[in-house]
């Protein structure tokens, strides 16, 4: 893997924002753990492509681009994508004022935790993807023996 320790360095983060975002649930701050799910997922994207191309991913906070650049669009789950489309304004009308109401509405306990739970899942596919990507084939290991 070109990207080892940027990848490595991209999971670490994802962890981060997860454990955050338990952090904050606790504490009752909803609307950023939508944020931090959000990010957590973005990064894992960034991280897959990252391990799976010569070049950077590009600028972007949209998972569905992110996932059409990695080639998993069509390999997602439609309970994936439900989940994907919620988490749209979680990202950018989280982080405007006149939004965050709009979006705090939207998030309560229960929506928090099944967010958190989703994130984890969806988080731990992808890296599933990436091992299986960037692991080696087994005609390569016959060969180098």
């Amino acid at each position: 893997m070109a990207n080892e320790d940027i990848v490595r360095r991209w999971i670490e983060q994802v962890n981060e924002d997860i454990g955050s975002a338990e952090c904050l649930f606790q504490g009752g701050h909803f609307l950023y753990v939508g944020f931090l799910c959000h990010q957590a997922i973005e990064k894992m994207l960034k991280a897959y492509y990252m391990a799976t191309h010569d070049d950077d991913p590009r600028y972007t906070h949209s998972h569905m681009r992110l996932l059409e650049d990695c080639g998993l669009i069509s390999e997602i789950s439609d309970e994936h994508m439900r989940f994907l489309d919620f988490m749209v304004p979680m990202y950018i009308k989280a982080r405007y004022p006149e939004k965050k109401e709009e979006v705090a509405r939207m998030l309560g306990k229960g929506v928090c935790q099944h967010m958190i739970k989703e994130t984890k899942e969806l988080t731990q596919w992808i890296e599933e993807k990436l091992s299986a990507a960037t692991r080696p084939s087994a005609s390569s290991d016959a060969t180098s023996k």
